[in-house]
């Protein structure tokens, strides 16, 4: 019996024992997941504190290159900001720059590397991807990539020098901005502004207004006020004006420099890959879809339509004498006809002309006036008219560029065709123009203005998709008598009835080729890697 009892003992307590093992084994695996957790979670904390380092170092990275690139391009000009990318060595650029982090206690945290990719020639866009890392953590590293550009002045609507004043049946996409006052009685979807407080507005008298302002009258009302306007002058509040001013209007802003052109005209005669000299009265240029170009040179146009009546020596409108156009030259009996280049292109009213390629480089330079017409594909182009003998001094009179014959159109609307004008003086639309225009395109006029002369004749509407730049007032329509009734209670002395300034959104991430620009970077993209 007492073998009995102690067998019974003995088994309970062997049964204790395997419990109490399990129990050890149980609690042993738990107690190491757990701690095992906990050092996962305390290493993870650590790796995310050096995680969030390694990104403030990247991003220091990147502001260190922004002030570099200010102090390097402080005060040059085109060309030099162009030699520094080219021969100046910059940072990062053929080689990694790598510099060490300090924290602002000045202990030295860590590193950052930077790797830029320069601007292409012509360009203003510049990347760089910074990498940083802590010297606690170095194996954690984390990556940001930025670009930078200058700003283009292309990236307004309009932008002038001078008072400006947009009419009636105005529509303006895009900013607005003005080295003087603005008077806006159309319709602007984006910010107006102005670098002046105030102004005394030419158009009528009664003192001072708002540096932007507008005479059209408040809903439920409609037309226009053409006398001083109280509430638009100070010392009043400015009103909210959204039924003209959409997207508000500011004033004052800093100005535009237009006197600096002068330099970035230069920089452009120098690197253009087609140039033209000063002979005869101009060129005319048309773009073709294949990606080439017709040019001739023109010997006579009329000075108070601005129309060509010459191209070389061929008169404008003749044709072969039976009223039909030559194919050949063969069929003139006389130095003037018409033809067509059966194996290429609608050669116009222009025998003498080459045809050539668009450069690569997009850069055309006319030491004269120019003609411009067509389409391009899958192009950027800017086309210059000035001619220069030194930066600082303009022979044989200011140089024209002259629009409207036919529409100056891009093939594609994402950025991949681009065309910028500048014309030392004016960027005309001529009297014979189309009547229904449009105008692809970044327009600039360094002296003069962008616009039409008033040629007594009236036209239906002109689009501008693109941007203006003009030094004086610019107008494609002029009010005074109410010779034309366009419609919807709007009347015009002559010009075009209808104005729409589209701004191409393109225009802010792909200028024109060689386009003036801002001399300071600013970031327009950032990304983590």
């Amino acid at each position: 019996m007492k073998s009995i009892i102690q067998k019974k003992i003995q088994t309970r307590r062997g049964s204790a024992l395997a419990l109490v093992l399990v129990m050890v084994v149980v609690v042993s695996i738990l107690l190491t997941s757990l701690l095992t957790f906990v050092s996962s979670q305390v290493n993870y904390s650590k790796d995310r504190v050096e995680r969030e380092r390694a990104f403030q170092i990247a991003e220091a990275g990147v502001y260190y290159y922004r002030w570099y690139l200010a102090h390097q391009i402080e005060g040059k000009t085109v060309q030099q900001i162009s030699d520094f990318w080219q021969n100046g060595n910059p940072y990062g650029v053929a080689t990694p720059y790598i510099a060490e982090y300090k924290d602002p206690e000045g202990q030295a945290v860590g590193e950052y590397k930077l790797e830029v990719e320069k601007p292409a020639l012509g360009s203003t866009i510049v990347t760089v991807k910074s990498t940083g890392w802590t010297y606690l953590k170095p194996s954690v590293k984390r990556i940001v990539q930025v670009r930078f550009r200058r700003p283009s002045w292309s990236e307004n609507a309009v932008l002038a020098n001078d008072v400006m004043r947009f009419g009636q049946g105005t529509t303006i996409t895009g900013k607005i901005q003005s080295n003087q006052g603005v008077r806006l009685d159309g319709v602007a979807t984006n910010v107006v502004s102005s670098s002046v407080t105030s102004y005394d507005d030419p158009d009528h008298s009664g003192g001072a207004e708002f540096g932007v302002h507008t005479h059209a009258n408040a809903p439920p009302g409609s037309g226009i006020n053409d006398n001083f306007r109280p509430n638009e002058a100070p010392p009043n509040s400015v009103p909210s004006r959204p039924d003209v001013f959409q997207g508000g209007r500011s004033f004052p802003v800093p100005q535009f420099d237009f006197t600096s052109l002068v330099s970035d005209i230069s920089f452009m005669r120098t690197n253009a890959s087609i140039k033209y000299d000063n002979t005869g009265q101009g060129r005319y240029i048309k773009f073709y879809a294949d990606g080439t170009m017709d040019m001739c040179k023109v010997n006579a146009f009329d000075a108070s339509s601005n129309d060509i009546t010459n191209y070389s020596g061929i008169v404008t409108g003749a044709s072969s004498g039976n009223g039909s156009v030559c194919t050949t030259t063969a069929c003139c009996s006389s130095s003037a006809c018409d033809w067509i280049d059966s194996s290429h292109h609608n050669k116009g009213k222009c025998v003498s002309l080459t045809n050539t390629t668009i450069p690569n480089n997009g850069l055309i330079f006319v030491a004269n006036n120019v003609w411009l017409e067509g389409t391009i594909n899958n192009e950027k182009v800017t086309v210059v008219a000035a001619e220069l003998t030194d930066e600082t001094n303009y022979t044989g009179g200011h140089k024209n560029v002259f629009l409207g014959s036919n529409n100056l159109l891009y093939t594609n609307t994402d950025g991949r065709d681009i065309i910028g004008i500048i014309a030392q003086n004016n960027v005309e639309i001529i009297k014979n123009s189309q009547d229904n225009l449009i105008i692809d395109a970044a327009l600039l006029a360094k002296e003069g203005r962008v616009g039409r002369n008033s040629y007594g004749n009236k036209k239906t509407s002109i689009t501008i998709n693109g941007s203006i730049a003009t030094n004086i007032r610019y107008g494609f329509a002029y009010v005074g008598n109410n010779n034309y009734n366009c419609g919807s209670g709007v009347y015009i002395d002559n010009g075009y009835c209808t104005r729409n300034i589209n701004f191409d959104n393109n225009l802010l991430y792909y200028p024109p080729p060689y386009f003036p620009t801002g001399t300071e970077y600013s970031i327009d993209l950032w990304d983590e890697l």
